[in-house]
């Protein structure tokens, strides 16, 4: 679970972040929402529209505190250098998405939050623009969220209908926490 200040010491607007053991343990017992973006292609960077349309797709609304998780196709590929690359990521407008909406915590399958790495260099090696880079991370310093990477079997997650159980291990002054996520039906 990475924590505020993985993104950054200090917010935009020059407030401490939170590290691991600070945020409120509240976060991380919520309502769980999944949104399934298999279908979009390796590299792929989530916008704010598609959010918005998964998310009419399946009926969820968003609610303040949801638990968001981003299903891609790279869970799939755990165990495999295929891993590394496969899958979409979200960037910093999908990120604000949420962040704007009250969600504080969200998770994907994938091996980090932005879309794999070699993607985004291929992207920067184009345009040369330097905002591409960890931009859904980057995200965090406007409004503050804490994300899990590396999740699986999100694939057997309906869409709502599940509470999220993801407390972090509260390293001290820590960036980020490992955490066993699991999703609690009624």
């Amino acid at each position: 679970m990475d924590a505020p200040v993985h993104y950054q010491a200090k917010s935009i607007d020059g407030k401490r972040m939170m590290a691991i053991d600070e945020v409120p343990r509240d976060w991380f017992f919520h309502a769980g929402g999944k949104l399934d973006f298999r279908h979009l292609p390796d590299g792929h960077v989530v916008t704010a529209a598609e959010v918005e349309a998964e998310l009419k797709r399946v009926g969820h609304e968003l609610r303040p505190f949801d638990i968001v998780l981003i299903n891609t196709r790279a869970s799939s590929c755990i165990g495999t250098d295929e891993y590394l690359t496969a899958g979409c990521g979200m960037g910093r407008e999908s990120t604000l998405y949420l962040t704007s909406r009250g969600v504080r915590v969200a998770g994907i399958d994938a091996w980090g939050w932005d879309p794999p790495f070699v993607h985004t260099r291929k992207r920067w090696l184009e345009t040369h623009d330097p905002s591409i880079i960890w931009e859904g991370h980057k995200a965090g310093r406007e409004i503050p969220y804490c994300h899990m990477e590396k999740l699986c079997n999100l694939e057997q997650l309906p869409a709502d209908g599940f509470t999220v159980a993801c407390f972090p291990h509260k390293v001290k002054g820590g960036s980020a926490g490992w955490t066993r996520a699991v999703a609690l039906f009624d």
